[in-house]
């Protein structure tokens, strides 16, 4: 009986091929189409932003270093099969008529280009599309250069691990990928075109097999001795002693070091023993050194570092690590920027010697103290703002900064007031409107910080009944008026023709925070020769003039952003034409990330007003993480706070060990223009991406004074550092290594639930200078000790230009008493008075107390004063209802004793004699002038009673009345204010009349 010829895959017809052709070509547009798209559209944002070379550098880098890995893989992938072909055997023995090798060889046969092509060209893209982002490793590799500072174990410069040794570790890491799928590829070959037979007890290997083979298993061996060269210096940023410290230990250094010498000498015999048996003709030698190289690996690789561990580290650790521990630390304060130059640390008793807080630093810090939280005020920062419509918002939380008005330097609670498009609804939410009508927000909105507009009842039972009684008067709540000028710089007080303390020309914002949080961020503007369609004001439309945007007049673009919002509106829609431009990304955040994608940008971008735009300031940070022996930090637990639990943002997910805040950034909120500033001349980092992005960033010289004047020290680099202090103060490797002498991070006592146990975030205020008595804008944060609620330091940093970045640290004696920020807020909530009074607020639970930000303040010889407003609000309404907290207490402690009252004088004044002279008048208040070292100044007449002061007084009510309303009609917030003031003094002379 004849035996049947074997036989190749069942082909296919012509209309399967079609169709098969079809549907391949449909699944490629579907996975193309939409990134082309991205390209297309990226390249057209790019270059209306002026940093397209950033595009094409990032873009050219990735095509090259994807055509480099995947030629580079495909080909020695395809030179191995190809050798396996050509070195086939002539006739190869089929074992029966069921063979499944005959068959396969058959289909290979005949579809050897598909075969010998197709694998190669497909593995090799595959690994070009996973390599090109690498691309920050081969620019940084191609343009880094020194930091000037040597390593301890090599005496190697550190650029060589942050630029050099990333670059390495990548391409051996492909050609372990290569030679790997190489050796199994040829092998397989071998095994379909007869050169390897598993038939039998032992199977046969053809001689061109055994070579090839030997060849490719030496090469994987003689990478893997290169390897462990490399591998030695990684041990630099070894993880083994972690938490306690990172980078090479004792046994990393004196165990894992040699053996990875050994290992690499080991290797090197047993790649020379592969290559030897080509030649040989014995694979017997290779396979001994292959399993001599194994049995080395967990022997000497992982065996000998364990025992040295257990046996020599373990029982005397602490002298054991102390070399190593003292590495850590210096590397640590040079990677987080804590070196000596930077941060002074100054002894401080933490306990007043005296109850006088007479000097000019501190009457500044008291007449500072600030009662608005930026924490709990959005609500009412709409409430009180909202003369216009309901589609605007405040962004949650708001923001501090610092203002001259009228000559004298003050912080504010400030905000820009965006469109909010969650808050659109009914017919405002469709395309057109959505995206043509509502396209941008109104004004900047400031409210000096240690002012309210009127002082609370001193009653605690009036207070909360007069609670959420007037949302547009009332006590309590931000005041945006500075004497007769409006804080509000909007089209509104344009077109009334109100002064403004901070003067803004263009107050419209196309560009924020909130108005970017829609599901399709984009504004389409422009004229086109229609009339005005943009809403501005409830009696004004608006045409956008500005530099930012698209422009999408020509058919192709508007083909493009179509599939790309897979919106049709945008092709068939009249609003549309040849005039008109698309805005999107209108993160302020966003935006600086997307023209350096090699920046980290902070948590917080905030609106400032410079040279009359408004303006978004975002901090951004280059980093690293293999700075040798700096400690490792994930910046998502280094940065998360009380108020990140609360609001939900969104934190970066990346791990460092090395952090600078090396560039500021601008974004304008009417035209998106980006500006990248220098602001750390010293950075390798950075040095190394202006190579590669050159005239991306601009000179230090470029920023205005007034610019520099609003810049802040960052917040998510002041956390970070603040973790590191916690540590890395300890100067003592032995007492580095108990953890006696650590600090800690306070959790904050204000907040209720979940947030209870997350960190205190630090907080902007205005502190004295010591020196010259004038106020300082600092960032400052309490810091207790390791497990203790004792405070152990105060940590602020300077913000202001002349000392811009200078970290002070108050320490405090290791056996300090001084109580730390939960155990202060528990004897304040607990005082007689307090907790009597807080039924009389809540009103039976008609109310409902939040608690404002305890503030931390270092004043007198040697004294921690702490401040905390109360606010109160109604609580009514289901969970979401908007609700509008509003000032209704200050408490105060000082040296044990707990202060309370209606303003920050009351409060003062029970703890600090005659410190709450110094502290800012609330209108109101009763205000009773200093007498020491003066005269007593004459009693005032007592106000009339009987009828006839109760007749007065009723006029004087009703004359500030009538006052108040006509404030309010005429929109003149300078007038209202004083209106106001009028307002409570009729109230309190009505009641001195007997009323």
């Amino acid at each position: 009986m004849g035996m049947r010829p074997p036989t190749g895959l069942p082909s296919l017809s012509r209309r399967s091929r079609i169709l098969l052709v079809t549907a391949l070509v449909l699944a490629a547009l579907l996975l193309v189409g939409p990134r082309l798209t991205d390209a297309y559209t990226n390249w057209l944002w790019f270059g209306e932003v002026g940093f397209r070379n950033v595009y094409h550098t990032v873009l050219l880098t990735r095509v090259l270093l994807f055509l480099v890995v995947a030629v580079v893989v495909g080909a020695i992938i395809w030179l191995a099969l190809l050798l396996a072909y050509r070195t086939r055997p002539v006739f190869v023995p089929v074992s029966g008529p069921g063979d499944p090798i005959a068959r396969y060889r058959t289909t290979v046969m005949s579809r050897l280009r598909l075969f010998g092509l197709g694998i190669p060209l497909l593995i090799g893209v595959l690994s070009g599309l996973v390599a090109q982002s690498s691309w920050v490793t081969v620019q940084l590799f191609l343009h880094g250069g020194d930091f000037g500072v040597q390593d301890p174990q090599f005496h190697l410069d550190v650029g060589f691990y942050a630029f050099d040794l990333p670059f390495y570790r990548m391409v051996l890491n492909w050609l372990f990928v290569a030679v790997v799928i190489a050796f199994f590829a040829n092998l397989v070959a071998h095994y379909v075109f007869g050169g390897l037979r598993l038939s039998g007890r032992e199977g046969t290997l053809s001689n061109s097999a055994r070579v090839q083979l030997a060849i490719l298993a030496g090469i994987f061996v003689a990478l893997k001795a290169v390897a462990y060269w490399f591998d030695r210096y990684a041990l630099l940023s070894s993880t083994r002693k972690e938490p306690t410290f990172t980078g090479g230990s004792y046994t990393d250094i004196n165990a894992v070091l040699p053996a990875k010498l050994i290992l690499l000498s080991i290797a090197v015999i047993c790649a020379i023993a592969f290559f030897a048996g080509v030649v040989l003709r014995d694979l017997r030698i290779p396979a001994m050194a292959a399993a001599l190289l194994v049995l080395s690996s967990v022997l000497v690789g992982a065996v000998w570092p364990l025992l040295v561990e257990q046996f020599s580290v373990r029982p005397n650790a602490a002298t054991k690590e102390r070399t190593y521990i003292e590495r850590n630390i210096e590397a640590t304060r040079a990677a987080y920027g804590l070196t000596p130059d930077k941060v002074e640390y100054v002894n401080y008793k933490g306990v007043a010697t005296n109850e006088q807080v007479s000097s000019p630093a501190d009457q500044q810090t008291i007449k500072n103290i600030r009662l608005l939280d930026p924490n709990l005020l959005t609500q009412t920062f709409i409430q009180r703002n909202q003369q216009l419509q309901n589609f605007y918002g405040f962004p949650d939380p708001l923001d501090i900064d610092r203002y001259t008005v009228n000559g004298e330097l003050g912080d504010y609670v400030v905000a820009a007031r965006e469109l909010q498009p969650q808050n659109l609804s009914e017919n405002q939410t469709n395309w057109l409107n959505k995206h043509t009508v509502y396209t941008h927000g109104n004004g900047f909105v400031a409210s000096p910080a240690n002012k309210v507009n009127a002082a609370p009842p001193k009653e605690s039972q009036q207070a909360g009944q007069s609670a959420g009684s007037d949302s547009n008067g009332g006590y309590g709540y931000p005041v945006f008026t500075v004497g007769d000028m409006s804080t509000v710089s909007d089209l509104i007080t344009k077109k009334a023709g109100l002064k403004e303390a901070i003067p803004v020309d263009q107050p419209r914002i196309y560009y924020g925070e909130l108005i970017s949080k829609s599901d399709a961020d984009y504004a389409i503007v422009g004229a086109n020769g229609q009339t005005p369609r943009e809403y501005d004001t409830p009696t004004d439309q608006f045409t956008y003039n500005g530099a930012g945007g698209v422009k999408i007049g020509n058919w192709f673009n508007r083909v493009a952003f179509a599939a790309k919002y897979a919106e049709r509106n945008i092709l068939f829609s009249g609003a549309i034409g040849s005039d008109s431009k698309i805005i999107f990304n209108r993160n302020p955040r966003e935006r600086v990330t997307k023209v350096a994608p090699w920046l980290t940008a902070d948590g917080n971008a905030y609106p400032a007003v410079v040279k009359g735009r408004i303006v978004w300031i975002v901090d951004a940070y280059t980093s690293l993480d293999n700075y040798p022996y700096a400690q490792k930090t994930p910046l998502d637990g280094a940065v998360e706070d009380s108020i990140d639990q609360a609001t939900g943002r969104l934190l970066p997910r990346k791990e460092v060990s090395y952090i600078r805040n090396s560039v500021k950034a601008t974004v304008d909120a009417y035209d998106g223009t980006v500006s990248l500033y220098e602001v750390d001349k010293t950075d390798p980092v950075l040095k190394a991406w202006e190579g590669v992005f050159p005239n991306s960033v601009k000179p230090e010289s470029e920023i205005s004074d007034e610019l520099r004047s609003h810049f802040r020290y960052p917040e998510d680099l002041f956390k970070v550092q603040r973790e590191m202090l916690a540590k890395y103060h300890v100067d003592d490797p032995v007492e580095f290594f108990n953890g006696n002498a650590f600090w800690s991070v306070p959790n904050d006592p204000t907040q209720e639930g979940a947030a209870s146990s997350a960190h205190q975030p630090p907080y902007y205020v205005l502190l004295g200078d010591p020196k010259t008595g004038k106020p300082q804008f600092n960032l400052t944060s309490a810091i207790v000790g390791y497990k203790r609620n004792y405070m152990s330091a105060y940590l602020q940093a300077n913000s202001d230009p002349q000392n811009y970045g200078k970290l002070t640290v108050l320490k405090l004696p290791a056996d300090s008493q001084t109580p730390g920020p939960g155990q202060t807020q528990t004897s304040m909530t607990t005082a007689d008075q307090v907790s009597r009074d807080r039924n009389l607020l809540t009103g039976g639970n008609v109310n409902k107390i939040k608690y404002g930000n305890l503030l931390t303040l270092p004043v007198g010889d040697g004294g921690i004063l702490y401040v905390e407003p109360w606010y109160l609000e109604r609580n009514t309404g289901g969970p979401n209802a908007p609700s509008f907290p509003q000032l209704v207490k200050v408490l105060a402690s000082y040296r044990d004793k707990v202060g309370y009252g209606a303003t920050v004088k009351e409060a003062l004044d029970q703890i600090l004699p005659a410190a709450g002279n110094a502290a800012t008048d609330q209108p109101g208040q009763t205000v009773t002038p200093p007498t020491q070292g003066g005269a007593t100044p004459p009693a005032a007449p007592p106000p009339p009673t009987g009828s006839t002061g109760k007749d007065a007084a009723v006029k004087q009510l009703d004359d500030a009345l009538r006052a108040v309303q006509d404030a309010q009609k005429s929109g003149d917030l300078g007038a209202l204010g004083k209106a106001l003031e009028q307002l409570q003094n009729a109230v309190n002379n009505y009641q001195k009349a007997g009323g």
